[in-house]
């Protein structure tokens, strides 16, 4: 238990409808459906929020054809002008997932800003310093209440290097030293795997170093059940603020509900500055509006396991739903698995996104795979340093096989010189498209660009000309059952018909000659067309998988095993590939088609 000395009270920012919605439902809820409940946590006294960045500013442009600074600004003008609206941004990667020019994150910030932004939460998945003062400017340039982030993580291995107190301090300390103008500081533990011992020490240490004026934070997540104690370490050495949700959007994979922290502190002389008598009200909004959405067990039960695979909350939701999408739901404890080995090979980045991205699809494709036989993208990028400084060295037989597979060399250099400008790219995709050039529009293709992607697959684009894609996590209703019909008359035959049928099994397909006898007493049907026999192919995923690319046309020849076209699964690409060789006589689908396994992609002669 804890005591303060004298009366103090902690502040609160509220995360239901920014963490909360990501960490339960990936944050794909609709405006519509939770901003009464906002608006009325307003009216009754709460003054700081968590409204955008992180997924809530890729979710509303990716899934629900919402655009995200609509959102922001509606959220505005809902709350009114006195409220703090707090924004989630990923250092070098900004709102997006890739890493952004500088030019790309000044025009950020003047949007973010722009739209009703007070403070801006800046953090670096690397810790790396240099990112974080570089990243910072345009937050503070911008007018915005700059928030400077140490990540923090619990390592499922030993280590005294990375991830101690005094490697957080000493992150603390360069930031300080730094010249940046810095508002606050928080200790962002997106996994809720640290210790509650090295959070206080961390906040000692850091108190110590910080002008007694700037506010210290705490951000974690009861994913471990944790979160509480974490909270009253952090209060404890000295921290001001911290995050919390109330239900259904709390505990689990998101932040602890208001009232569980207001009960622990009750008598200790400190207290909250949010009145948990209006929490009830509010959480029974939420109930109402959210009545319709499938909340995953996975995503609002604590999971101790957590603790050996340190996955945010605000990435563990989103995987789950990506995996029942694609049909593979099933291997979510394999992947779990698999993280441990991912992130001492990679040199221990926290598990902050992008991180726990690149950490969740390498797991994904060792168990799909094998191990290290896929390098991702990301996960490649991050260990040959293209994203800044691992805390620990990378295993040096994964860096050579990431360098190999994806044909780059390590790299020690500023990741953002590296990074291409795309602000003229998305200019010119926007007057291709016939669509208004202006720095919104600009900023929703800039953030939608993916390597490797092709633009017609842009999800900025797709949103200005209308046609976004929509995938809202509802739960299912039963379709009525059909009324029963008689089986329609097929055509009679008399003579022996002998027809050619493929019959697929998994990734193996059978090509078989078969003949029907006619039935005694039949009469003969009129001829039927016959055309060469051909074998399907299909998606690898049961489920729903978007097609990026098509890689053979009508009339090519093919061998076994050739790739044949690319879908996009876990937000990463996964190539299929024939199991025959011969001619491509039908191109089934085209980039950006929807699909499962029940659809053929192109058939094979």
């Amino acid at each position: 238990m804890i005591f303060a000395q004298r009366p103090r009270t902690i502040r609160v920012m509220f995360t239901p409808f920014r963490d909360g919605l990501q960490s339960v439902f990936g944050g794909k809820v609709r405006l519509d459906d939770f901003l009464p409940a906002m608006q009325r946590a307003a009216e009754v006294g709460i003054r700081h929020f968590e409204f955008g960045g992180g997924a809530r500013f890729q979710a509303p442009l990716f899934y629900l054809g919402e655009n995200p600074f609509e959102c922001m600004r509606r959220i505005r003008q809902a709350l009114g002008p006195d409220v703090d609206l707090q924004i989630l941004t990923r250092s070098v990667s900004g709102v997006t997932l890739v890493t952004q020019s500088m030019e790309g994150l000044a025009l950020q910030a003047r949007l973010m800003a722009k739209n009703g932004t007070t403070w801006d939460r800046n953090f670096d998945y690397m810790n790396d310093v240099d990112n974080l003062v570089k990243t910072g400017q345009p937050i503070v340039d911008a007018g915005m209440h700059h928030q400077v982030c140490i990540s923090m993580m619990g390592l499922p291995f030993e280590s005294t290097r990375a991830h101690t107190a005094d490697y957080y301090i000493d992150v603390g300390r360069r930031l300080l030293a730094s010249g940046l103008h810095i508002d606050s500081i928080c200790m962002k533990d997106a996994s809720g795997s640290t210790s509650p011992a090295t959070i206080y020490h961390t906040a000692v240490g850091l108190r110590k170093l910080m002008p007694p004026e700037m506010p210290l934070w705490m951000h974690t997540h009861d994913t471990a059940s944790t979160a509480v104690s974490c909270y009253q370490a952090a209060i404890h050495g000295g921290a001001d603020g911290v995050d919390l949700s109330c239900r259904p959007l709390a505990s689990g994979t998101s932040q602890p509900d208001v009232r569980s922290l207001a009960h622990v502190l009750k008598g200790s002389g400190y207290s909250l500055d949010i009145d948990v008598s209006v929490i009830s009200g509010i959480s029974r909004m939420l109930d109402k509006a959210l009545k319709d959405y499938e909340y995953d067990p996975a995503a609002t039960t604590a999971d101790a396991r957590v603790l050996g695979f340190p996955m945010p909350g605000g990435a563990i939701g989103p995987n789950i739903h990506m995996m029942v999408k694609a049909g593979i739901r099933e291997r979510y404890n394999e992947v779990l698995a698999e993280m441990h080995a991912v992130v001492e090979a990679g040199g221990a980045w926290t598990s902050v996104t992008p991180g726990s991205q690149q950490y969740w699809l390498q797991a994904f494709n060792n168990v799909l795979y094998g191990r290290w036989q896929k390098i991702d993208a990301g996960y490649g990028k991050a260990v040959l340093g293209y994203f800044g400084r691992t805390p620990l060295p990378p295993d040096p037989e994964v860096v050579r096989q990431a360098s190999e597979q994806l044909g780059l060399p390590p790299f020690d250099g500023d990741p953002l010189q590296a990074a291409p400008n795309n602000i003229g790219v998305a200019e010119d995709a926007l007057r291709q498209a016939g669509l208004e050039v202006n720095d919104e529009n600009v900023f929703l293709v800039l953030s939608s660009i993916v390597p490797g992607r092709k633009m017609e697959t842009n999800e900025g684009l797709r949103f200005l000309r209308g046609n976004p894609k929509i995938d809202i996590p509802l739960k299912k209703v039963p379709a009525p059952e059909p009324a029963a019909t008689p089986p329609a008359a097929g055509p009679t035959i008399t003579g022996p018909v002998t027809t050619q049928v493929s019959v697929k099994e998994g990734d193996r397909v059978r090509n078989f000659t078969v003949t029907v006898e006619a039935a005694a007493g039949t009469v003969a049907a009129s001829p039927q067309p016959t055309t060469a026999p051909s074998t399907p192919i299909y998606s690898t995923f049961g489920g729903a998988v978007e097609v990026v690319d098509i890689l053979v046309s009508v009339g090519d020849i093919v061998k076994p095993g050739a790739v044949v076209a690319q879908v996009e699964a876990m937000k990463a690409r996964h190539d299929i590939r024939t199991p025959v060789g011969g001619q491509v006589v039908v191109v089934h689908a085209k980039i950006g088609d929807e699909i499962d396994g029940r659809r053929p992609i192109v058939s094979i002669a």
